[in-house]
Order: C-alpha cells, then sequence, then structure tokens
C-alpha cells in the first residue's frame, strides 16, 4: 500500500478518523442491527465500514474520491458492501428500495452544510442519521434561539428534525489531525413537523433572509416580503433580530407571506 500521504485530498478535507476507542464508541452510538439498511458517505479508507459491516446484512458507501474508492475495493472483500463512486451531494437516495434509511458518516467539513439542506429534501425515507461534523456545525444545528449559534441551519433542520449531540471527539483522534474538535450529531427526521407549514420553498427563503444580515431586524431584513403590519399581525415583534424568533414564528411569517402571494 502506497503511504497514507498519497490519500490526503485538501480538496475533499480529508481527515481519517483513527483512534479505535473512538469509533467503537461511535459504533455503539449507532447501535447498527441485522437489518438495518445503512448509507455511509464518505466512507474514507473503511475506519467505520469495516467493524459496522459484520452488524449488517448490507452497507452502501457513497466515496468521490477514486483512490479511495480502490482502496475500499482491495481491502475489503465482502459480499455485504457495495461502493458507489459518486459525489454525495448529486446522490439520488430515492434509489434505494429501503425507506427506513440510517444515513451516518464522517463528512468533509467544506460540503457538510450543503450536503445537511441537501438531504433534508429525502427526509421523508430516512429514518435517521449520525454524522460526525465540525463541533461549531453540531453546535449550530443544536443551538436554542437567542444564542448566537442559532441561525439557518438550526431553523431548517430543527422544524423536520429532532437533534441531538451526542459525543464530542478531539483532533488527536484523526490523521492528519484537523484545526477543530469535532462533534457526532443524531438527526431524526419527524413523521410529522410540529408546525403546519404551507410551503416549504417560501419557508426557505423566509429563513435565508431573516439571518442574511444578523444585525437587521426582522422589519428590515423581511421588508421585500412582508411589512411591518403583515409581521404584527403574526403577533411577532418586527424590531426584533431573528435569532430570537422561535420555529414557529419562521412558519407564521412563511405561511403570511404564502397567502400574500
Amino acid at each position: 500500500m502506497q503511504s497514507d500521504s498519497h490519500y490526503l485530498k485538501k480538496r475533499f478535507s480529508q481527515n481519517f478518523l483513527e483512534d479505535k476507542s473512538v469509533i467503537e464508541k461511535i459504533i455503539n452510538i449507532i447501535n447498527p442491527e441485522k437489518n438495518d439498511h445503512l448509507i455511509e458517505i464518505g466512507p474514507g479508507k473503511g475506519a467505520l465500514t469495516v467493524p459496522i459491516i459484520k452488524f449488517v446484512k448490507k452497507i452502501d458507501v457513497i466515496e468521490i474520491d477514486k483512490q479511495l474508492v480502490k482502496l475500499l475495493k482491495d481491502n475489503i472483500d465482502d459480499k455485504k458492501l457495495t461502493i458507489h463512486e459518486y459525489d454525495a451531494l448529486k446522490f439520488d437516495y430515492s434509489k434505494f428500495k429501503n425507506r427506513n434509511l440510517r444515513l451516518i458518516g464522517n463528512l468533509p467539513y467544506n460540503i457538510s452544510t450543503p450536503l445537511l439542506f441537501y438531504l433534508l429534501s429525502y427526509k421523508n425515507i430516512i429514518k435517521n442519521m449520525f454524522f460526525m461534523l465540525q463541533k461549531e456545525v453540531v453546535e449550530r444545528i443544536c443551538a436554542r434561539p437567542g444564542t448566537k449559534e442559532y441561525g439557518r441551519l438550526s431553523v431548517m433542520i430543527q422544524h423536520c428534525c429532532e437533534v441531538e449531540s451526542m459525543l464530542e471527539i478531539k483532533p488527536d483522534a484523526f490523521y492528519p489531525s484537523p484545526n477543530v474538535d469535532s462533534a457526532i450529531v443524531k438527526i431524526t427526521p419527524l413523521s410529522k413537523t410540529k408546525y403546519k407549514l404551507i410551503n416549504d420553498e417560501n419557508f426557505k427563503t423566509i429563513v435565508r433572509e431573516a439571518f442574511s444580515q444578523r444585525r437587521k431586524t426582522i422589519r428590515n431584513a423581511l421588508k421585500m416580503f412582508l411589512n411591518e403590519d403583515d409581521i404584527k399581525a403574526a403577533g411577532i415583534d418586527a424590531n426584533v433580530r431573528a435569532e430570537k424568533l422561535e420555529i414557529k414564528d419562521f412558519v407564521e411569517l412563511s405561511n403570511l407571506y404564502q397567502v400574500k402571494n
């Protein structure tokens, strides 16, 4: 085998998990069972793939790096494993017949947020997701209103999913060591959202614009969509900033915008 450096590519933000005790903790958190259909995004050199295979009937992995795909094929000879050489941001997850998919993976830092938004479009066929992310991203996903971490990512995911930070991981668990701490987040799509939303696209627009300039009040941030009277009619103080609003407030504003248009 060629040296590890052969497989390190900055454009894919690759940091390979190597600490066996951390790997064991992660597998215990995921708790793979025999009939689970697991999809691993970015398996790298197989640090999680190899020990998980023995628990399940099958596992699909999605890997964009041709060299790592070859490494996986050379090192893992198991019919339970199906390797998809593909970009996870463009992959059609609906191709899997199982409608209770469990997604896992150590997501590259540079695509984690767009990938999470992309996966939300498949939430109806996903049972749960366990992702290792930059700790800061996990804090944003799980943030509550009124905190500096609370933002677009918090609202978009928490509107349709339950979220929980499960485990913090230090840089020395990886090679090469990243400059930041990591964490495991559990994301469980809800069978039914807590608040009735009329239009998903309008919701995305309202949330995006509300947080586009965090120092602006809601009145100013959304002036192209709703006026001050509209916002007050929804029972919301037009002079507060987006981070003060609850998820139900964003749903109210989105639904009001839909009705007006």
